[in-house]
């Protein structure tokens, strides 16, 4: 898909020591008896801390399903790499919705065509109008004239799964995971 090509890339994030360390307390926390992983209910406890929620029954059922069998729940190392993969997508997905609020010049939290085109003018100059109006009906999936923040950041993330190779996923709010 044209779009994505022009779009935000995912970029693996450097955890900092301070928040690396953080994610250490947060499981040894959530680790009460000291069995070296985080059963079901711990890790909803870890993700109430560290995220502000509590992961869905499909979001909890995906994370216990991935981690390895062997063991009766999450390891440490595991854990870290949950954690570190979900910080990404949540930056990826903050990164998407700065560039859509620059584009929404008019903080309407839609885009018109007219919001689409003034934003091609300024990022691709000698993009031809015909390929920005094309572009903009791809985006727009239901036709309403209006791309939304779900519209924009599908478009966005659309190339972006195309290119990878598809892996197990868990999701929150409309969020992916690639695990």
């Amino acid at each position: 898909m044209f779009f994505s090509e022009a779009g935000a890339r995912r970029q693996t994030w450097e955890v900092s020591p301070l928040e690396h360390r953080k994610w250490v307390e947060v499981f040894k926390a959530c680790d009460e008896d000291n069995k070296g992983y985080l059963s079901r209910e711990d890790l909803k406890v870890a993700f109430v801390m560290l995220f502000g929620y509590k992961p869905s029954k499909i979001e909890a059922d995906s994370v216990m399903s991935s981690v390895n069998s062997s063991t009766s729940g999450v390891s440490l190392e595991e854990f870290l790499n949950i954690v570190r993969k979900k910080k990404e997508v949540q930056l990826y997905r903050n990164e998407i919705r700065h560039i859509f609020t620059a584009f929404d010049v008019h903080y309407r939290g839609f885009l018109t065509l007219e919001d689409f085109k003034r934003a091609f003018r300024q990022v691709a100059p000698k993009l031809p109008e015909r390929t920005v109006l094309e572009v903009f009906r791809e985006v727009d999936q239901d036709s309403d004239g209006h791309i939304s923040f779900r519209d924009f950041e599908y478009a966005m993330k659309n190339g972006q799964n195309e290119a990878q190779p598809s892996r197990s996923t868990f999701g929150n709010s409309g969020e992916s995971y690639k695990l």
